[in-house]
């Protein structure tokens, strides 16, 4: 069994602590600072010989957190395709689907009722949608900006638009050019949401379960019509799940 899961995106590095087989604790950190990754292994108390399994789909920075680990003496497995993780795809081309989905998946398989197909949303930098079947196959999805990255486009791509963070959701009308990107952009990505996993429902007979997770998942899960399954920790379980199916 592995002692920490890690998962390495686009903005942070997310690790969880295995204790008994399960995450029991869990912490972002920023992506490429190793001053403060040590400073949490001293927290967590972790030392050599104990076992990590990392993931990421930023590969300069898997590679950087691997030699970090190395330098540590830590011994690690490092998660880099597909064929590592116990999924099956029923997609057009299933080379190219991110790996972050896939962990999702394998995590999702684990709690989703037996023949009930899931919904699974995954609210970071980008918002995936996907959907995994009644057999446990993950069987595609949608990907659109999230709340941060809409925001900054908005700032990025026009000429006096000031960038906004968006914490909260913002009852419309906007009263200022700040108030209205908020509600702007926390709506859109919320409609999207919502518009998404209803017409996956319909596929599946609205009997679907619905996941969340990601750093915006439990702020935008609250405001969904369906009951929803807030899981921070769903990708680095999928991580833990994988590692120990490929423990080389």
């Amino acid at each position: 069994m592995f002692d920490v899961v890690v998962d390495i995106g686009n903005s942070r590095v997310k690790w969880g602590r295995c204790i008994n087989g399960f995450i029991q604790d869990m912490c972002a950190l920023p992506a490429e600072d190793s001053t403060s990754w040590q400073q949490q292994a001293q927290a967590w108390q972790l030392a050599a010989p104990m076992r990590w399994v990392v993931a990421g789909v930023h590969p300069q920075r898997v590679a950087l957190f691997e030699e970090w680990l190395k330098s540590k003496g830590f011994p690690s497995a490092v998660l880099r395709s597909r064929a590592q993780l116990p999924i099956k795809l029923d997609v057009d081309q299933p080379d190219s689907v991110g790996l972050d989905r896939l962990l999702n998946a394998v995590a999702v398989n684990q709690r989703r009722l037996e023949n009930v197909s899931a919904i699974i949303v995954d609210a970071g930098s980008a918002v995936t949608v996907d959907f995994v079947d009644a057999h446990g196959h993950f069987a595609g999805g949608s990907i659109f900006p999230g709340l941060g990255l809409m925001a900054l486009a908005l700032n990025t791509y026009t000429a006096k638009l000031p960038v906004v963070e968006v914490r909260r959701r913002v009852v419309p009308p906007g009263t200022s050019t700040e108030k209205a990107i908020q509600t702007g952009v926390f709506h859109a990505v919320l409609g999207g949401i919502e518009r998404l996993v209803r017409e996956l429902r319909t596929r599946s007979g609205q009997s679907a379960d619905v996941f969340v997770g990601g750093g915006d998942g439990p702020l935008l899960a609250q405001y969904l019509p369906w009951p929803t399954i807030v899981w921070p920790e769903m990708t680095l379980e999928g991580i833990r799940l994988s590692g120990e199916a490929n423990p080389a």
